[in-house]
């Protein structure tokens, strides 16, 4: 029973976690293409909290329920390959979150940044989604 709740946590996490992850790189968008000041601190105030609030806590909690789900099943780490993969993934998202912090605080400078970078950078969560929750559901190696 346990184990279950500690899975279920870990996808309420894991959702919570990644509409940060989406929603960022579209306000870093929306910021690099205004010419509004005003408009340019609302983004800097949403993107700040999006980080602070959401994405920081939701990545930890994501990462600690993740870490229970897997102490209960660590047959795991010796009977198959694919849970390596979604660990590397997962570290890759963890990099992503830092790089989008190291954004955010540039544009916060107000470091010109193309917006295409930022359109470009929002894909790889989704992606990194996608293979995810296909290893974790057919589990192929």
């Amino acid at each position: 029973m346990l184990y279950l709740l500690f899975r279920a946590l870990h996808i309420i996490g894991f959702v919570a976690w990644f509409a940060g992850m989406f929603y960022i790189w579209r306000l870093f968008v929306y910021h690099s293409e205004s010419d509004s000041e005003e408009v340019k601190a609302t983004l800097d105030v949403m993107a700040e909290k999006l980080h602070r609030i959401i994405m920081v806590p939701a990545s930890i909690f994501t990462l600690v329920c993740g870490l229970g789900t897997l102490s209960f099943r660590m047959d795991l780490l010796t009977a198959s390959y694919w849970i390596y993969v979604k660990l590397a993934l997962v570290a890759a998202l963890v990099v992503w979150q830092w790089l989008a912090n190291g954004y955010r605080k540039r544009l916060l400078a107000r470091e010109s940044i193309p917006s295409r970078r930022f359109r470009l950078y929002n894909e790889l969560p989704t992606l990194i989604l996608f293979v995810v929750v296909l290893l974790a559901v057919f589990k192929p190696f």
